[in-house]
């Protein structure tokens, strides 16, 4: 745990109270803070009240008391509307935070002996792999590393700091709206494309958020940009023209005069006086399509960042063992693959795992966002047959119509099923994909219990196989 400091002998409210707001509200104490939690939903407050921390009805409280409140980053901010504990903090004059301001504030009353680096990583996706990998290649090049904030860990549960650390966290959109004064040695946004719209109001809005990261670095610090999309092209544009800290674009599908770049699956660095071929990312077996190259690349780039020897740390990028629930094979069954996807929640990310296969058993559905499944229109040849499951099986079946074969399987255990069954009977090696290219709320509390159901899916499915044998 880290104590969170500047608020000793203060009250600070707590919204929220699944695991970001517990961590925050046991930081806090241990701080020195006292605290007020409140949460909507009585399993969890019960589940506060069990741990024995001090509940407080924020719907009638006295907000003049408060010298912040911590939100929770599922809580909307401004869009589609502030939700009611924003407008009670903002008629009384109360700052709102997040748990990553927390720890920047924490950070930042630190002595300079004592502060630790910190990699920031985000972006639309691909931020999940990235974070996992810097973490890898720094903890193989003997560095303390901590990896956390929206992977795994969150960032106040991790260990306490100190001069040597190195914490890679992982930062959501949502995050970063409620993060002022976070200041990374290395930050890293991989791409941007359209998504969590209705939180943030407009594409506008949602590279607001993202581009916070960026907000506190100077002289002596890095920035790593993914310039493969538009957004990333005109951010790394505008920070060089400022010209206050290094910069380094990143690229898995172009050449660069300088930079990080992947070409056939060749890593290159461009950042001295010419193009040096570093890694063969082919050879990588956790790192599959040029998704996963341009995580590589942002990896290795944050990776000099931080000082690590740039031979070391192409190496460390070849052992990377994989990330659970993104292009992660669970089983093989005869000649029949299962690959877990789940973290797949919007379209572009499912394109990234459908464009890996030539033809696939495609699972999907959900809660769907904006644009569904229609963006993917161009890759329905590659889908043997798709099995639509949750909230968006309607909808995807209407764009589907005369395009790709389809059922409507409801839940993922019939859809494995039957997505197992048909790949059996194709007589050919084949690929069960579960890329969903949706939000997991409508069945399961968030992706990974989403991956974790697939997963058990499937190994229900292989013990039945070898129990028939």
């Amino acid at each position: 745990m880290i104590p969170v400091r500047g608020f000793e002998g203060r009250t600070v409210a707590v919204f929220g109270l699944a695991r970001t707001g517990l961590a925050a509200a046991r930081a806090l104490i241990a701080g020195g803070a006292q605290v007020a939690l409140w949460d909507e939903k009585p399993e969890a407050r019960a589940a506060a009240e069990a741990e024995g921390l001090p509940l407080v009805d924020l719907t009638a409280a006295d907000w003049s008391q408060f010298a912040a409140v911590m939100l929770s980053p599922g809580v909307p901010l401004t869009h589609p509307a502030p939700h009611w504990t924003v407008e009670k903090a903002r008629a009384a004059g109360v700052e709102i935070v997040g748990d990553v301001e927390l720890f920047a504030r924490t950070v930042n009353a630190a002595p300079e002996h004592k502060k630790p680096k910190i990699v920031a990583i985000t972006g639309t996706n691909g931020k999940s792999t990235t974070t996992a990998l810097i973490g890898h290649v720094c903890a193989q090049a003997g560095r303390d590393v901590r990896i956390g904030g929206n992977i795994g860990i969150g960032v106040l549960d991790l260990e306490d700091m100190h001069g040597g650390a190195v914490y890679v966290l992982e930062l959501s959109s949502y995050q970063l709206d409620l993060t002022s004064s976070l200041h990374a040695d290395v930050t890293v946004i991989l791409n941007i494309t359209p998504d969590h719209l209705e939180r943030h109001g407009s594409m506008e809005g949602y590279v607001t958020a993202k581009r916070r990261v960026l907000a506190n670095q100077g002289k002596g610090d890095t920035a790593v940009i993914g310039v493969d999309d538009a957004w990333g092209q005109q951010i790394c544009t505008e920070i060089t023209a400022a010209n206050r800290r290094t910069i380094v674009p990143v690229s898995a599908s172009k050449a660069m005069g300088r930079g990080i770049y992947v070409l056939n699956g060749l890593l290159y660095d461009a950042t001295g006086e010419r193009a040096q071929e570093v890694a063969d990312l082919n050879r990588a077996r956790s790192l599959p399509g040029r998704h996963n190259w341009q995580n590589a690349a942002a990896a290795y780039a944050a990776a000099k960042g931080l000082g690590i020897d740039p031979q070391e740390a192409a190496e460390h990028l070849l052992t990377f063992p994989g990330l659970a629930h993104r292009m992660e094979t669970v089983a093989t069954l005869g000649r029949v693959r299962f690959v877990n996807d789940s973290k797949a929640t919007n379209a572009d990310a499912a394109r990234q795992a459908l464009s890996s296969y030539p033809k696939a058993y495609w699972i999907a559905g959900g809660r769907a966002k904006t644009d569904g499944i229609a963006p993917l229109e161009d890759l329905f040849p590659r889908v043997a047959k798709a099995y639509l499951v949750g909230e968006a099986s309607a909808a995807f079946a209407q764009i589907l119509e005369g395009k790709a074969a389809f059922a409507e399987c409801g839940t993922l255990d019939a859809a494995v099923a039957q997505a197992y069954a048909d790949a059996a009977a194709s007589g050919q090696d084949a690929v069960v994909l579960l890329s969903p290219a949706c939000a997991s709320f409508d069945q399961y509390p968030d992706f990974e219990a989403r991956g974790e159901a697939f997963r058990a899916a499937v190994q229900r499915l292989v013990h039945a196989a070898k129990g028939a044998a």
